[in-house]
């Protein structure tokens, strides 16, 4: 393996994925909400700068080509699987999560099969948007978290009645939870539909590798 900062970078971003999960198991929300938002953002971030740099610097490897993929999928799926857990099997967020996993592992197991014939598989402008789109509204769903937490903490100690009387604006705002309770319901509704947007182009992406594959995929009598 070449060390160069485009790999080095990748590896990181591969690292993160697992890091992101494991947020939760040593911070209590929404610190730890905070840091996997944090850490997604940064990670996701560094996609585009290794593979910008890669192609700048002429420092395109075969490492770099076959652990930058792994580490979307990764960061992707468990970003999922987290997110699917807190939701509490929300159908909104299983459905898309769900096809998007299927898909992850339906190619993975395509390129494996297809073996040296795999750069049939060739990474498409459609699977870039796929996972710009899934990164974005995992960000959201995730920063949705954080605020959600924000607000529960903010809101520790008041009765329901007075909580009640503030969102209904008929007791004074001192504490803007009228703004973050409005602030969540568009975060929600953004990453959601989001989320099903990068579903549907996950599925065609996926449609459009196994129409790729298929003539790979035939027994020739």
């Amino acid at each position: 393996m070449n060390w160069n900062i485009p790999n080095i970078l990748t590896l990181l971003r591969l690292l993160a994925a697992p890091s992101v999960a494991i947020m939760f198991l040593y911070f209590n929300r929404p610190l730890a909400d905070w840091f996997a938002l944090i850490l997604f953002v940064t990670a996701a971030f560094t996609d585009f700068v290794d593979g910008y740099l890669a192609r700048a610097w002429k420092q395109e490897t075969k490492f770099g080509a076959m652990m930058d993929p792994i580490a979307d999928k990764a960061m992707v799926v468990i970003a999922l699987v987290v997110i699917t857990g807190f939701s509490g099997m929300n159908p909104w967020i299983l459905l898309p999560a769900v096809f998007i996993i299927f898909r992850e592992v339906f190619v993975s197991g395509l390129r494996e099969f297809l073996g040296d014939t795999a750069g049939t598989l060739k990474v498409t402008v459609l699977a870039k948007w796929k996972t710009t789109m899934q990164m974005v509204a995992i960000a959201i769903l995730f920063a949705k978290g954080a605020f959600e937490h924000y607000l529960i903490d903010r809101t520790t100690g008041m009765d329901v009645e007075t909580q009640t009387g503030i969102l209904s604006g008929d007791i004074e705002d001192l504490l803007g939870l009228r703004n973050l309770e409005l602030g969540l319901e568009i975060c929600w509704y953004a990453g959601v539909g989001a989320l099903w947007i990068a579903m549907t182009l996950t599925v065609l992406s996926g449609a459009d590798y196994f129409r790729k594959a298929l003539p790979y995929l035939r027994d020739h009598a």
